[in-house]
């Protein structure tokens, strides 16, 4: 058994399969990535859970940009965590903020609810949130098994003080995984001022599909632009550095 538990953020089923190369014990199952992570589809968790020996944590998240949805998405949330719970996922990973930046507690309940004895992770909304020692305390009361933060910072490396406070402030009852930023030069780190025993991790190499080449002047994505004749795919071997590492 690992000491540590190597998560690794993923968006696609090339990227679990590549994680499990990399020796991940568990993924974060997302789709648009750019935007931080949104729900997957039912396809795509289907085909990971199939392909794939991890355990497939999938985020239920109905939109980028800000954690307070209208009612119209909170019920595509609603159908979107019984359809990912009916076909396999480990667990479901989600944030519920009012406008304020406050815990919804009821909507956040509703979800452990439905979630049941599957593995409830709060996500990074609490590095946003007005009081996190509040909201904390709060999602322990209500049961959820683990949150994912970046400590407050953008970049973890410079949250690792405010994760060890929210370590001593848990006690064990809830898990604190640290994650946003993680690689090769700072995991030793990371796990050393937290005192963590699990970290989440996203490390992507481009992979060319030169199919589009015919026509360079086209473009299917936003303003952005993103380059048509490559993606983007977990890079299993620079993970296997970091599992090694661990």
């Amino acid at each position: 058994m690992n000491q540590y538990t190597l998560e690794v953020c993923c968006g696609s089923v090339d990227d679990v399969l590549e994680a499990q190369r990399g020796g991940a014990d568990r993924v974060e199952l997302n789709s648009c990535l750019m935007f931080g992570g949104l729900t997957p589809s039912i396809g795509t968790l289907i085909a990971a859970k199939k392909l794939s020996s991890l355990p497939i944590m999938t985020m239920v998240r109905p939109r980028q940009a800000g954690f307070c949805y209208t009612a119209a998405e909170y019920a595509a949330a609603l159908a979107d965590a019984e359809q990912l719970l009916e076909h396999g996922s480990d667990g479901l990973v989600f944030g519920f903020l009012d406008a304020d930046g406050n815990l919804d507690a009821k909507r956040t309940r509703e979800l452990a609810r439905l979630a049941g004895d599957k593995t409830k992770v709060f996500h990074r909304a609490i590095d946003v949130c007005a009081d996190w020692k509040r909201l904390l305390g709060q999602l322990i009361d209500i049961g959820i098994d683990r949150v994912l933060t970046s400590g407050l910072a953008p970049d973890v490396f410079y949250g690792v003080e405010v994760i060890r406070e929210m370590m001593d402030f848990a006690q064990g009852a809830i898990q604190i995984m640290p994650g946003a930023g993680v690689n090769l030069r700072n995991v030793d780190k990371i796990v050393e001022a937290t005192g963590c025993d699990q970290i989440h991790v996203a490390r992507f190499r481009d992979v060319m599909d030169t199919s589009t080449a015919a026509n360079r002047d086209i473009f299917f994505g936003g303003a952005l632009y993103p380059p048509e004749d490559r993606y983007s795919v977990i890079d299993g071997d620079y993970i296997g550095q970091i599992r090694a590492r661990l």
